[in-house]
């Protein structure tokens, strides 16, 4: 199966988005023209994963420049952008360093500008988890023995989550090139099931795995099948507590009992260097009519928070650093 298209790139004056409430079983690109169309393309999940997020929106103000550079129309883009999902803490840093940009430039300079700065944050992040995959493959290798490394996930933070590459499984990435003969695990994470994009994903790549039930996981970690658990991020605190996809903490819980590996991979614009811990972490609440159960009283929390003391270590694009050793790289 041939490489499916970027999940973002430029077209002209507007901006193409790889559509993944339609995969796996269709692919299909949606054109955003408008701030409109940026917010509702993030909202609804068309586009996911924090770094790829944080570059549509960044994007969604470029688009939003076109119709309105001033003050009034950048501080109305970021504010309707900025609502549109919570946890992610890379939405509301490309906001910023966007507005940072465009705020002491005249209106009519600011088109151009926004548009720059936009492909910046995407190459930028391209660059990031490609660095993100290499300093994983070190200790990818350090695990290796006499079978296939056997690799657990949760969630989607591949390259359907960012701009390219991926976080999660950028390392997993590398250590395919490199020829480490690996297995990788892929829980299905309901509601949404972006379990299924990964396991997508590494098909294509030619990357064995399986699919498993979200509830699967301690069962594997317990009988050794895993050699390593390794998650993205939606934001990191200070304190190197994590925020991820709901059922990150159980894989964690179960890691720690069974003394398996624990890594996040995150780009450095992941880590809210402001806030201080996982409790300060806003955790979205998504409609509970994704989880089909009818008119049944149900609650659909959208992340959990895993605490600094069950990740084993955190993979960035400056290096892998425990999260006591976070600061440093602030």
């Amino acid at each position: 199966m041939g490489e499916s298209p970027a999940t973002l790139a430029e077209d002209g004056r507007s901006v193409l988005v790889l559509d993944q409430t339609l995969l796996p079983d269709q692919v299909r690109l949606h054109r955003l023209t408008t701030l409109e169309d940026a917010a509702e393309a993030i909202r609804t999940m068309r586009v996911r994963g924090a770094p790829l997020i944080g570059a549509t929106a960044a994007y969604g103000i470029a688009l939003a420049a076109l119709a309105d550079a001033s003050d009034r129309g950048l501080e109305h883009a970021a504010s309707t952008l900025g609502a549109t999902r919570p946890t992610a803490v890379n939405l509301h840093w490309a906001l910023e360093r966007m507005l940072r940009t465009l705020h002491p430039l005249p209106p009519t300079d600011r088109v151009d500008h926004a548009w720059h700065e936009a492909r910046a944050i995407a190459r930028e992040d391209g660059i990031a988890n490609a660095r993100i995959g290499q300093f994983g493959l070190s200790l990818l290798q350090a695990l290796e023995g006499h079978r296939p490394l056997q690799i657990m996930t949760h969630c989607n933070a591949g390259r359907l989550a960012t701009v390219a590459h991926g976080t999660a499984l950028a390392p997993i990435y590398a250590a395919h090139a490199a020829g480490l003969e690996s297995h990788v695990w892929v829980s299905e994470t309901r509601p949404r099931n972006q379990g299924l994009l990964t396991a997508w994903e590494l098909g294509q790549a030619g990357i064995g795995h399986t699919l498993i039930t979200d509830n699967a996981a301690g069962l594997l970690l317990m009988r050794g099948d895993v050699d390593a658990v390794i998650v993205g991020a939606d934001r990191i605190a200070a304190n190197g507590d994590v925020a991820n996809k709901v059922g990150t903490y159980l894989k964690a819980l179960a890691a720690s009992a069974h003394g398996v590996p624990f890594y996040v991979a995150a780009p450095l614009s992941t880590v809210d260097f402001f806030c201080p811990s996982g409790s300060a972490i806003p955790v979205e609440e998504r409609n509970a009519a994704e989880l089909g159960a009818g008119n049944t009283p149900a609650a659909n929390p959208a992340f959990d928070i895993t605490p600094a003391h069950l990740v084993t270590a955190i993979i960035t694009e400056r290096g892998v650093v425990t999260p006591a050793e976070l600061e440093r790289l602030r």
